[in-house]
């Protein structure tokens, strides 16, 4: 049995992070939740894309949370952390799930 796709964990992550540190009121839980499934994700990406890709994957990850919070002013957060996290699963989806199908 192959592992999941990871654009979704991608997405969700990112999603659920923000969820998590709004609704504890605790920014550093949101993180940890990030933290958690960019560890888990960049072994995923490094594996089956190779560690070039997983570079630039995770780059993408973590540029996309540190732009959510200057982007979130301008839009707003809900459409913030839905446009990085949409950006975070293509690039995931492209990049690596393609190769792995």
């Amino acid at each position: 049995m192959s592992a999941p796709a990871t654009a979704p964990m991608a997405a969700g992550s990112l999603i659920g992070g923000y969820l998590v540190a709004r609704e504890t009121n605790v920014r550093p839980l949101g993180g940890a939740v990030l933290a958690v499934a960019a560890l888990y994700l960049s072994a995923r990406w490094r594996r089956d894309a190779g560690p070039r890709t997983a570079g630039v994957l995770l780059t993408t990850y973590v540029a996309g949370f540190g732009l959510s919070h200057p982007l979130a002013k301008r839009i707003g957060a809900w459409p913030s952390v839905l446009s990085v996290a949409t950006a975070s699963a293509a690039a995931s989806a492209l990049l690596s799930d393609r190769r792995r199908a």
